[in-house]
């Protein structure tokens, strides 16, 4: 009797490297592509789009010296992009680095769990073998991570570092002679930190909700408010997330990082001086009704789109009219402005989604995986443009159609409105277009703003002596997503789950 073939099992590339040595080395190669990848596209386009605006020699008597500079200064920038590769490949290698953190974290918690399990199991022989196990995949992880999160911090930065000088005559001079004390401020990791705290968290409420379901369901107990909640969580949690975003980009914008900046200013379109007359509103310098001279702020904004003078004198005009607001869009109308806005937003996301995902669909080249690829563009982009559009509907419904008739016409009112009430109604609204988006994508975009709100609430740069604190968050946090990833790859949402999943893999 012939035995049924076994059809054999497809090489891997780390198949010659020892098991227990494995976890290590995909940890410091993902890690090394997640760090050199986006800085090495960044130096390609930089490169492709200099050559492209370089000018061509003219056809003059000097033409030969302009081929010759031309030349030459195509080779000057060629050795300075090679330069640059150079020390973006070479800097990932850097011990103080992302990749070196990566296989200390994966590596450690694999290679320390052998022995700790052995300690474990002759120390705590009364706990059952599942319990040793996990406890010392759980201390094998925590110290890895601690190391780890320890080595990044290890690394001075310029922007976490802070030089002052003693002048001679203040006392803390040598010899009277000027003396520069260097302090150093911890604070760097944080947003790292938070990614791990925000997902230990979720893994922790997402098994207790789990096991809750469970009984409720085998009771059937399970009704439709826990069915709403199950369905609303990641959308709540985004929808609170970005508005405190949102808030602090108004508000607050040193707490956000300088792409955060960035990025929103440009999605939002909107002029720079109607978000610092709304800043000045809740801070007490622009009063309505009062002469504090701050009419030229918006006076300015008024004399480039045409509008009557007046308009932006607080003193004159209460409030200033939405249709400032509008920046000339809409009219006076705030839900023509909604629509407008909402049709400017979603080309504008189109012309940055629809490459991308075009891009992916190209691994599978066929008219199934175009399609998706433009639905999934369409979605993303109504997402983001019915984002920034409902953000401004909020801060007009405050303004113009509920906020007068709940709180007023009068000036208190209207200071109360603008001081902080208009912006508040659009940072509630805003987030919950995240509905648009298919229920994995809201999971996934949930998880990746929360601990960018979180990280808003806390200060950038922090003391040094108080480091310890957030090492030992971030060293739980990891300890308890790799315990549970292990054991239960599914409980870590998002990609996060598929990947450590696959990195972790003997």
């Amino acid at each position: 009797m012939v035995s049924p073939r076994v059809p054999s099992r497809r090489a891997r590339w780390d198949d010659g490297i020892p098991p227990v040595l494995r976890p290590l080395m995909r940890a410091y190669l993902l890690g090394y592509a997640s760090a050199v990848a986006p800085r090495l596209l960044t130096l390609f386009l930089q490169y492709l789009t200099g050559r492209r605006h370089k000018v061509p020699a003219r056809d003059t008597p000097s033409g030969t010296a302009d081929a010759e500079a031309k030349t030459k200064g195509v080779h000057v920038q060629g050795q300075l992009f090679l330069d640059s590769l150079r020390h973006v490949l070479l800097g990932g290698l850097d011990l103080q680095r992302f990749p070196t953190f990566c296989a200390t974290i994966v590596g450690g918690s694999t290679l320390l769990e052998v022995p700790l399990k052995g300690v474990f199991n002759h120390f705590a022989q009364n706990l059952p073998e599942l319990a040793r196990k996990r406890l010392s995949r759980w201390v094998a992880s925590f110290i890895s991570a601690w190391f780890g999160l320890r080595l990044l911090q290890s690394k001075q930065t310029p922007s976490f570092t802070e030089t002052i000088t003693s002048n001679p005559g203040d006392g803390h001079s040598v010899n009277g002679a000027e003396k520069q004390t260097t302090i150093r401020h911890a604070g760097r990791t944080l947003d790292l930190s938070l990614f791990a705290a925000t997902r230990a968290l979720d893994v922790i409420v997402g098994e207790l909700w789990a096991r809750r379901k469970t009984r409720r369901l085998t009771a059937q107990k399970w009704t439709r408010l826990e069915r709403a909640i199950s369905r609303l969580i990641d959308p709540a949690m985004f929808a609170l997330s970005s508005g405190l975003i949102m808030w602090t980009w108004i508000y607050r914008p040193s707490r956000l990082p300088r792409s955060y900046n960035k990025w929103i200013g440009s999605a939002a379109a909107v002029d720079g001086r109607l978000i610092e007359a709304l800043r000045r509103c809740r801070q007490g310098e622009l009063r309505y009704g009062e002469e504090t001279g701050q009419a030229p702020l918006l006076g300015a904004m008024c004399a480039d789109y045409g509008w009557p003078m007046q308009w932006g004198d607080p003193a004159k005009s209460i409030p200033f009219p939405c249709e400032m607001v509008h920046m000339g869009s809409g009219g006076s109308s705030c839900e023509l402005h909604t629509v407008t806005r909402f049709v400017r937003s979603f080309r504008w996301a189109m012309a940055t989604y629809l490459p991308l995902t075009l891009l992916l669909a190209v691994r599978s080249p066929n008219l199934k995986g175009i399609r998706r690829a433009v639905i999934s563009a369409v979605r993303s982009s109504a997402f983001l443009g019915a984002f920034i559009s409902l953000f401004f509907y909020g801060v007009c419904l405050a303004r113009t159609r509920l906020g007068p008739r709940l709180l007023g016409t009068g000036t208190a009112a209207r200071q109360a409105i603008d001081g902080g009430l208009c912006v508040a109604s659009g940072c509630v609204l805003c987030g919950w277009s995240i509905m648009i988006e298919n229920a994995r994508r809201r999971k996934d975009m949930a998880l990746f703003v929360a601990p960018r709100a979180l990280a808003t609430l806390l200060p950038r740069r922090y003391a040094w002596d108080k480091q310890w604190r957030e090492t030992f968050v971030f060293a739980f946090s990891t300890a308890v997503v790799f315990t549970c990833v292990v054991e239960n790859k599914a409980r870590v949402r998002g990609v996060l789950g598929s990947v450590l999943g696959t990195v972790l893999k003997p």
